[in-house]
């Protein structure tokens, strides 16, 4: 694992303002909220020569707490190159106010050799040859029927939906994809990506401060690169992200319960789909919604345009019993609310296309491997996982949040699977909130 960039990103200013270090620039905006000499006069004492003086004068007049300035710094963008899938998913998880993106499973090496050591993820010594053994027979699965499929799509081209007049290479492109989406499943959670995020300074020392409270010794490692490399930036700011008493707490209880509900649940065989929507209208009695729903929705052109009071003040929890954590990478990156997932694997999943006899060995051998490191309690189990393992996926937000979300992940160039998970629930949505039937659309995943 290791950082290969990071930059400032600066915020727009006006053209004879100075530029300005991401914390000098967050103890001006400080000094600035306490008084009315306007901005130009403020900078006109700060010693851009010496920006360290000038941020501790004005940090010694101005009394403040940490977390509220530091969200005024900006965007600080960090790179983090060959992190774990599973890591990757967990930053996500936790940096619910970052902008960022993972690299497709498109374009990262599915090979064996693209796998951190057994060490860097805390997988017990003795179960280290079993789950090297196990991941690269998940890869050659992986391999096996990318092929089968790529061929079948080649020989039957009519599998594969393609745009009228489409050119050979989108063809050969989509054809590629409908190859790559169904051998998925096979790959390792645990398998190398890389990621880039953009936050505030604030953000990142809670992102880091939460992955040093993990068990994993991933996370304690990516928190001190990503610590180390943002205090050259935000020194001050950045104190306040070691591992905190109430975070270990809650990690440590978040991962009890995961494991406890994994010994449970814990299964190779597919699981049919169930999924539990709750809509929530309540509104105090001296402000209540007046706003059609029709009237909320109506005048947008896509799913882009703004939404009226009677979806956003609208609260909507939406769950599934099987998000396999092919589809979970994804969908746990819609920033809004709050997501959880007990990340077990409680059956899994392969497409119709796949035929699984072929795989019993291999599924029952992850199993047995996934049951042997929950029975020990180690927070390593997850790395056991492949992206066809089903887990229960919970999102709470607003309803305009979760009809964008709907009407994006069942639109043009949507992934299959995806679409049957959206499409689900907002058949649940809709029998619940009949009067929006006509202004959410559906899609139908076609190809780009």
């Amino acid at each position: 694992m290791r950082i290969t960039g990071l930059a400032i990103v600066p915020p727009p200013t006006a053209a004879d303002l100075p530029k300005v270090t991401p914390e000098l620039l967050a103890s001006v905006l400080a000094r600035y909220s306490r008084s009315n000499e306007g901005i130009h006069t403020i900078l006109s004492k700060v010693d851009i020569a010496n920006p360290d003086a000038s941020i501790d004068r004005i940090l010694k007049f101005v009394d403040y707490g940490h977390a509220s300035i530091g969200g005024l710094t900006g965007g600080l963008a960090v790179a983090l190159d060959d992190v774990s899938m599973w890591l990757a998913y967990k930053i996500f998880e936790i940096a619910q106010m970052a902008d960022g993106q993972e690299s497709s499973t498109r374009y990262i090496t599915m090979d064996a050799a693209n796998l951190p050591t057994a060490e860097e993820l805390g997988i017990p010594a003795d179960l280290a040859p079993r789950w090297r053994d196990v991941l690269a027979r998940s890869f050659a699965a992986y391999h096996a029927e990318y092929a089968r499929l790529d061929a079948l799509a080649t020989s039957e081209p009519e599998r594969v939906r393609v745009p009228v007049d489409a050119k050979p290479a989108v063809v050969t492109r989509l054809r590629k994809n409908y190859a790559l989406d169904r051998a998925r499943y096979f790959i390792p959670f645990a398998t190398r990506t890389n990621l880039g995020l953009v936050q505030s300074s604030r953000m990142w020392a809670t992102t880091v401060k939460h992955l040093d409270s993990l068990a994993h010794p991933e996370a304690k490692a990516a928190a001190k690169l990503i610590r180390d490399e943002l205090l050259k930036q935000s020194p001050r700011l950045m104190r306040h992200s070691s591992a905190e008493a109430s975070f270990v707490e809650q990690a440590r209880q978040e991962l009890a319960a995961s494991i406890a509900l994994g010994r449970e649940r814990l299964s190779a065989a597919p699981l049919a789909d169930e999924v539990w929507v709750k809509v929530d209208r309540t509104a105090p009695p001296w402000l209540q919604e007046t706003q059609p729903v029709a009237e909320a929705l109506r005048h947008r052109s896509n799913r882009y345009g703004q939404q009226g009071t009677a979806t956003r003040r609208m609260r909507v929890t939406f769950a599934w019993n099987n998000m396999a954590l092919a589809e979970l990478r994804d969908l746990n990156r819609h920033r809004t609310g709050h997501r959880y997932t007990p990340m077990i694997q409680a059956g899994f999943y392969l497409p119709p296309e796949i035929d699984r006899t072929p795989h019993a060995a291999l599924l029952a051998d992850q199993l047995e491997l996934t049951r042997e490191l929950l029975a020990r309690g180690s927070a390593a189990y997850v790395y056991s996982l492949l992206l066809g393992a089903q887990t229960p996926f919970e999102h709470s937000t607003q309803a305009d949040k979760y009809i964008y979300e709907a009407e994006l992940r069942t639109g043009m160039g949507a992934h299959f699977r995806y679409a049957e998970h959206l499409s689900a629930t907002l058949r649940e949505f809709l029998k619940q909130v009949p009067e929006a039937r006509d202004w959410v659309v559906e899609g139908t995943a076609e190809p780009e």
